[in-house]
């Protein structure tokens, strides 16, 4: 058996994989109370928030031409 051989996934163990990952998440709906879901969401939002603040203006910086930006500006 050759290096890439015993890390490539067969399709069996890829299902096993998506039942096993699909059991956890059903037991995380059924346990966790409305509360802890709440306070996840507010962690996700703060966490986000901050990133999107710097990378989008950051990738439309570099993806619009400083023409386009010339002449929004003169608007």
């Amino acid at each position: 058996m050759t290096n890439t051989q015993q890390y490539t996934p067969d399709p069996v163990s890829a299902l096993q994989f998506c039942r096993f990952w699909s059991a956890h998440v059903d037991a995380l709906e059924r346990h966790l109370s409305a509360r802890t879901w709440a306070l996840a969401a507010v962690a996700v939002v703060l966490m986000t928030y901050p990133i999107a603040r710097i990378v989008i203006p950051a990738i439309l910086h570099e993806i619009v031409p400083e023409v386009v930006r010339s002449v929004l500006n003169l608007m």
